[in-house]
């Protein structure tokens, strides 16, 4: 396809014992189904090649690994593996292609196509149904029918697959060129259900048409991942499961409405990221994408200490990009985005929240004893400080004073300072 491979797969009629005895650096990862791996030295370090002996396996007894494997010969090889374009092997010394499958049209039509019966392939790995709708999605290619036919009637098999296994196809799927398209496969082949049973309770759920003339939340849903650029995972994530939930917390009252759905989202989000066994920090990231992707509509609405406060936040360019392709998706006014991106160019060469100017000592310094009111206290005075109606260490001791006796006589705070953001 003219890209630049990111890893090598090397197939030989070596045994793994003759493969560890040819090179200084071996890792064995597989012996028993004849997989080693080679640290190749290079000038990035060492790079591994997983050289595997040809091969025949066994029955699949637990929908995921064969149960005996036999060493075989190179055809042999190629007639247990996935799908048409997995099983082409290239000589290295002559430059010859062997296609025993006929990958080379498949890859020419671009097609994904499962080396002979579909149904077979999917009963030995049923992970192979969402590969199949992954390596489309990654190659915008499309699926055979017998292939589509195949998994619509095996979908509920994926359930027998372990989480993180559906997890990593997921993560690739849902940052690859045709995610969009991708995620409408898993729907239309059933997988969806079974994987992600919170996205696809959003089909056919209705929407606003005048902010959303695009249609019900599932196809909302699609066209948010597809107006992302180059997204992070935890951003497309974030973009998958944003709406998320809207089914639950559907009414109609003078319009149809989803009140709170940003809250009940983020609390289901972190449901599935749990339940797919992803990371605390993406977890983390993920539900604050969810539960914030509205209250940033309102960015241009907060006085400047919460502004601030909330742009620093190490999600925050997620989420303005999130919003852009959130408004792209529905009604396509883009001008809270755009306000945004001005006011953070006018500050890009300062720090959104600078060091305090004041701290507890100072207050200590005043006479007073640590308590609860300290806090009320500094974050009033550090909200001026990031509004600029403090600048120096002086002015901010000024008001720290004026404010904590503000407090000792029983007020909140001075007139002009917030207590709290």
């Amino acid at each position: 396809m003219g890209r630049q491979p990111k890893d090598y797969d090397v197939v030989t009629s070596a045994t793994p014992e003759q493969v560890q005895g040819l090179f200084p650096r071996t890792v064995t990862v597989g012996a028993a189904f004849g997989v080693v791996r080679v640290l190749v030295p290079s000038e990035a370090g060492e790079v591994p090649v997983e050289v595997a002996t040809f091969r025949a396996e066994g029955p699949y007894e637990d929908g995921r690994r064969p149960s005996s494997v036999r060493f075989a010969d190179p055809r042999e090889d190629v007639l247990r593996r996935d799908f048409t374009i997995n099983g082409l092997l290239l000589e290295p010394e002559s430059g010859r292609v062997v296609d025993w499958v006929g990958g080379l049209a498949d890859l020419k039509a671009q097609v994904i196509r499962t080396i002979g019966d579909p149904r077979r392939r999917f009963a030995e790995d049923r992970l192979r149904m969402l590969r199949a709708v992954r390596l489309a999605a990654e190659l915008s290619f499309q699926l055979h029918p017998d292939t589509v036919h195949a998994i619509r009637e095996h979908a509920e098999g994926i359930r027998q697959v372990s989480a993180e296994r559906v997890r990593d196809e997921l993560v690739r799927l849902v940052v690859a060129p045709a995610r969009g398209e991708g995620l409408r496969l898993l729907q239309s082949t059933g997988l969806l259900r079974h994987i992600l049973p919170e996205v696809a309770a959003e089909v056919g759920v209705p929407q606003p048409p005048e902010f959303h003339p695009e249609g019900d939340v599932f196809e909302h849903t699609v066209r948010v991942l597809e107006a992302l650029r180059e997204p992070t995972v935890t951003l497309a994530l974030g973009a998958l499961l944003h709406d998320v939930g809207k089914p639950a917390t559907f009414e109609v009252r003078d319009r149809v409405r989803f009140p709170r759905h940003d809250e009940v989202g983020a609390a289901m989000a972190e449901e599935v990221l749990r339940r797919l066994r992803f990371s605390n920090e993406e977890t983390r990231r993920v539900v604050a994408l969810v539960r914030d992707h509205m209250r940033i509509k309102d960015f241009p609405h907060m006085r400047e200490a919460k502004r601030r406060k909330f742009a620093s936040q190490p999600e925050f360019p997620e989420l303005v990009e999130l919003l852009r392709a959130d408004c792209l998706a529905s009604h396509g006014d883009l001008s809270v985005y755009r306000w945004i991106r001005a006011w953070l160019e006018e500050r890009a060469t300062e720090p959104l929240r600078p060091p305090r100017l004041v701290t507890g000592h100072d207050l200590i310094a005043l006479g007073l004893q640590p308590g609860p009111a300290f806090r009320h206290i500094l974050e009033a005075v550090y909200n001026a400080q990031l509004e600029g109606r403090v600048r120096t260490r002086e002015e901010a001791l000024e008001l720290l004073a004026r404010t904590a006796k503000l407090r000792e006589a029983g007020g909140e705070a001075s007139p002009q300072v917030e207590p709290q953001a």
